[in-house]
C-alpha cells in the first residue's frame, strides 16, 4: 500500500479536516454507516484479526480485551482515555483537535461490535482548545443523525458524552478514570475484577485509548488481515510516535513499527547542533531509557521488551529489574512518547524531575508509592543538585526496588522503572556527583526529607 502510507495522520494540519462534511469526502462515516447494520461478531473479528494493540501504553490487543465482555451482558459501557497526561506524549490531542470524526466514526463502530447504548470520552481538563474542537464534532454528528436513536436509519442507538478531567495524571489509569467518571475520587481499583468484566457502575465496560479507537474505520475498510499485515509479529498497523528533545524536528510522526530509535532521529531532521546522543526514552517518562547504543532496536511493542541487544536492569546486588514470569524488562513502547537527550543533557537532574513528577502526582493510596516515590525525590534531587551522601545511588535502587510490583496500579511502577535503568546506565554520573558533593552534611534544608 505503499511507503508514504498514513492511517491516521493523512489529514493533519488540515483545518476543513475537523468539519464533518469535509471529512465525508474522504469517505468519512462509510464505515460507521455500514457497521451499524453489520453483525456484531464479524465486527470483532476483524478486530482481532488485526492485531490491534492499545496505543495508551501497556500494548494489550484489543480484539483479545473486548472478548472478555460476558456474551450475556444488558449493558456495556464504551470508555474513550482521552486523559493524556504522560510527559512526552502529546499525539492523541492531534487527533482530537485535526481529526475528531475518526475518533467518533471509530467509536460507532466499537460500540456496535460491544453492543454499547452509552459512550463516553474522558478528556484531560486542561486540553481546552481540544475540548472545544471535540464538542463542536460531537454536534455535527448529533445534527446529521450520525449519533442518537436509529443512527443511520438503522435500530441502532449511541449517546456520546465528553467528560472533561480535572488535571490528575492518575485519572489516566483506566479505573482510576471509571471511579473520577462515577463522580468519586480518582482512585485505582484492585483487578480483578478487570472493567471488561465490573467497571462503569458496575457494568462491563471498555476502555480505550484514542488513537486505538481511531484506527477502527481503516480496519473495517480495508480488513483486519490488511491492518496486520502493515506491522510485525503480534503488532498490527502503524504507530504515532510524538517526539521532542534535543531534535531538528520534534512533532508527531505515523510510521511503520518497524522503523528503530536511530531511524526516527534521522526522520526528525537528526540531532540539535549536531550534537551527539545520549539517552532516549521511549515511550513517555514512565519507560526505561535507552543508550546510545541501544538505538538499533525497531520502535515495536515486543521489540523494545523483550530484544536480548537491550541490556538487562541490574543495579546492584539483589536488586534487578524484573517483569516476572522470568522475563527481565528492558523498556516499553509505552504511549509513544519519545524524548531524546543530547550529550550535555545532565541525566542526574533529568531523574529528578521525572520522580518530582509522580511523587506530585501520586494519588497516595498505596503506600510504597505514596512513600517510595518522595524518597526518591528526595534523593535524587540532593544528588543532582550537589548534596549527596555515600550510599545515595544504592539507596535510590533499593527504594525503587521496594516500590516495582507492589502497587495496585503501575504509577509507582512509572517512578521505579526510569530509576533504576538511570542508575543502571549512568550509573557513574550519579556516582561523580555524590563524590564531588559541595555539601556532605545532612541535606534536609536543601532536599526536604531523608
Amino acid at each position: 500500500m505503499g511507503e508514504n502510507l498514513k492511517i491516521i495522520s493523512q489529514h493533519f494540519d488540515d483545518p476543513q479536516a475537523r468539519h464533518l462534511d469535509h471529512y465525508e469526502t474522504h469517505g468519512g462515516y462509510r464505515m460507521a454507516r455500514q457497521s451499524s447494520s453489520m453483525a456484531p461478531g464479524d465486527i470483532h473479528a476483524e478486530v482481532k484479526a488485526s492485531n490491534l494493540r492499545g496505543r495508551g501504553g501497556a500494548g494489550f490487543p484489543t480484539g483479545v480485551k473486548w472478548g472478555f465482555v460476558p456474551k450475556d451482558a444488558e449493558t456495556v459501557y464504551l470508555v474513550v482515555n482521552a486523559d493524556e497526561s504522560e510527559p512526552g506524549t502529546f499525539k492523541d490531542r492531534h487527533i482530537l483537535y485535526w481529526n475528531p470524526h475518526m475518533l467518533l466514526e471509530g467509536m460507532i463502530i466499537a460500540a456496535r461490535s460491544l453492543g454499547v447504548r452509552n459512550a463516553y470520552i474522558y478528556i484531560r481538563g486542561e486540553m481546552q482548545r481540544e475540548f472545544c474542537v471535540l464538542q463542536d464534532a460531537v454536534d455535527q454528528a448529533y445534527a446529521k443523525g450520525y449519533l442518537g436513536e436509529g443512527i443511520f436509519g438503522s435500530d441502532f442507538d449511541l449517546d456520546i458524552t465528553i467528560c472533561r478531567g480535572l488535571g490528575a495524571y492518575i485519572c489516566g489509569e483506566e479505573t482510576a478514570l471509571l471511579s473520577s467518571l462515577e463522580g468519586g475520587r480518582g482512585w485505582p481499583r484492585l483487578k480483578p475484577p478487570f472493567p471488561a468484566v465490573k467497571g462503569l457502575w458496575g457494568q462491563p465496560t471498555i476502555v480505550n485509548n484514542v488513537e486505538t479507537i481511531a484506527n477502527l474505520p481503516w480496519i473495517l475498510e480495508h480488513g483486519g488481515q490488511a491492518f496486520a499485515d502493515l506491522g510485525v509479529g503480534r503488532s498490527g498497523g502503524l504507530r504515532l510516535v510524538s517526539v521532542c528533545g534535543h531534535v531538528n524536528k520534534p512533532g508527531v510522526y505515523e510510521l511503520p513499527l518497524t522503523v528503530t530509535g536511530n531511524d526516527l532521529i534521522e526522520m526528525c531532521g537528526g540531532m540539535r547542533d549536531g550534537k551527539a546522543v545520549k539517552g532516549v526514552i521511549p515511550g513517555g517518562v514512565s519507560m526505561p531509557v535507552l543508550t546510545a547504543d541501544e538505538l538499533d532496536v525497531p520502535f515495536e511493542f515486543d521489540a523494545l521488551q523483550n530484544d536480548e541487544r537491550i541490556r538487562e536492569v541490574e543495579t546492584s546486588p539483589g536488586v534487578k529489574f524484573d517483569l516476572g514470569g522470568g522475563r527481565t524488562l528492558r523498556t516499553m513502547a509505552g504511549s509513544g512518547g519519545v524524548v531524546v537527550m543530547d550529550e550535555t543533557t545532565d541525566i542526574t537532574k533529568a531523574a529528578w524531575r521525572i520522580l518530582h513528577f509522580f511523587a506530585d502526582e501520586s494519588c497516595g493510596q498505596c503506600t510504597p508509592c505514596r512513600e517510595g516515590t518522595g524518597w526518591l525525590a528526595s534523593v535524587a534531587h540532593r544528588v543532582a543538585f550537589g548534596h549527596g551522601r555515600a550510599g545515595d545511588v544504592e539507596l535510590m535502587a533499593s527504594i525503587a526496588d521496594g516500590i516495582a510490583g507492589n502497587t495496585i496500579c503501575a504509577l509507582g511502577d512509572a517512578a521505579a522503572w526510569p530509576t533504576l535503568a538511570f542508575l543502571t546506565k549512568f550509573r557513574g554520573e550519579f556516582e561523580d556527583k555524590v563524590k564531588n558533593s559541595h555539601d556532605a552534611a545532612p541535606a534536609g534544608a536543601a532536599a526536604g526529607v531523608l
